[in-house]
């Protein structure tokens, strides 16, 4: 790397990860950067996340470790302490839960310098979730792998767990807005943009994430997406953006037509069977007058056709779309031992109920952006 090599500071911050500090610090001073430098720091955990970082606290050793510590302010606001407190001239950012393989910065820096005409203000990587025992990791991580496939050079988004930033760039765009609720990574990465900037991707920089395991936990994060994604949105409109399209929207945006197309399915069902029960119910007593359509048999197979369809949209968008690419690969087992029965085997079945709970974390993320849209909280500034 040779003398004047530039220092390059990692940051990351904890709030009750205890059990994953080891993990990431270690993973951390095995870099191949140098000269490198650490600065961690704990946003108020009370998990003892703070003792298990000052056991790396070494400001003098050959990878300096400074840990700080602060109250509980949020995840934007310890990434300023962060970012203050660094010396490099470049600032990577990567989570607690994440393990850099060991030449991550190496392959960040290696992509700094761009093209002609282009002001690299940061430099992104690849994320590889690992999948666990449950089917949300492993949903999780082929989702996240298909997303990274296609993912340009140059893109709007330097994601949370991997990403380093040129740190007067950071600073100039006023870094990690602490009111901003959740994304703070897409955020900063849209003010660089509009200001001129560019992102680049490079899928030889990775990181390891954990399993992110537990339905519940995985649908809070989605909804805490959607719910962010409403502020982002509502200023960054397409014109704002400079043409740049928001990153790593795909998937979920046909995993919120899961919910619309599953009560469909079912409105269609109850509007097909409905007048058939009343009428068996009710038959010879005089009962259904008035209620019963003029002709029952008409309306059965009109409401039949629509739910046939209503069905088949539902089970193609989850099979057979972008979406479905994801799907048939989280069941590619059961593909290969069930073969004709796997669309009725209790593993599609999970993935299905999966999907639904998905669907709705996003709904409700977006019901609750728009609130926070009306009054004013968490970023949202009122017109």
């Amino acid at each position: 790397m040779g003398e004047d090599a530039p220092l390059v500071t990692i940051t990351v911050c904890v709030r009750n990860g205890a059990d994953w500090v080891e993990g990431c610090m270690q993973s951390l001073l095995e870099q191949t950067w140098r000269p490198l430098e650490i600065v961690a720091v704990d946003d108020g955990s009370s998990d003892g996340s703070d003792e298990r970082l000052q056991a790396f606290h070494d400001p003098d050793g050959e990878v300096p470790v400074r840990v700080l510590r602060r109250p509980a302010e949020g995840l934007a606001a310890a990434r300023n302490a962060a970012a203050r407190a660094a010396r490099g001239t470049w600032i990577a950012i990567t989570d607690i839960d994440v393990r850099p393989m060991p030449d991550w910065i190496e392959a960040l820096m290696a992509a700094r310098n761009g093209l002609e005409n282009e002001d690299v203000m940061a430099v992104t990587g690849r994320t590889i979730f690992e999948e666990g025992d449950d089917l949300v990791s492993r949903l999780r991580s082929i989702e996240i792998e298909r997303k990274y496939r296609s993912r340009p050079r140059r893109t709007s988004l330097a994601n949370g767990p991997c990403s380093m930033f040129r740190a007067d760039a950071l600073l100039e765009v006023g870094g990690f807005e602490p009111a901003w609720y959740h994304a703070e990574d897409m955020e900063v990465s849209l003010n660089m943009v509009a200001a001129g900037g560019t992102i680049v991707y490079t899928p030889e920089a990775m990181v390891r994430h954990v399993p992110e395991e537990g339905r519940q936990r995985f649908a809070a994060k989605r909804r805490r997406d959607a719910r962010a994604h409403v502020r982002i949105a509502r200023r960054w409109p397409r014109r704002a953006r400079k043409g740049m399209r928001f990153d790593f929207l795909g998937t979920p945006l046909l995993v919120l037509a899961m919910m619309p197309l599953r009560l469909a399915t079912w409105a269609c069902f109850i509007a097909a069977i409905g007048p058939a029960v009343l009428w068996w119910t009710q038959n010879g007593t005089g009962g259904t007058d008035g209620i019963l359509p003029p002709d029952p048999a008409a309306s059965f197979a009109i409401a039949s056709t629509f739910w046939v369809g209503a069905v088949l949209l539902a089970e193609a968008t989850m099979w057979f779309s972008a979406l479905g690419a994801v799907t048939r690969e989280v069941l590619s087992d059961v593909r290969r031992r069930k073969r004709l029965t796997w669309l009725i085997s209790r593993e599609s079945f999970a993935l299905r109920m999966l999907l639904l709970s998905w669907s709705w974390a996003l709904w409700r993320g977006l019901v609750l952006g728009g609130w926070d849209a009306v009054t004013g909280r968490n970023g949202h500034r009122r017109r």
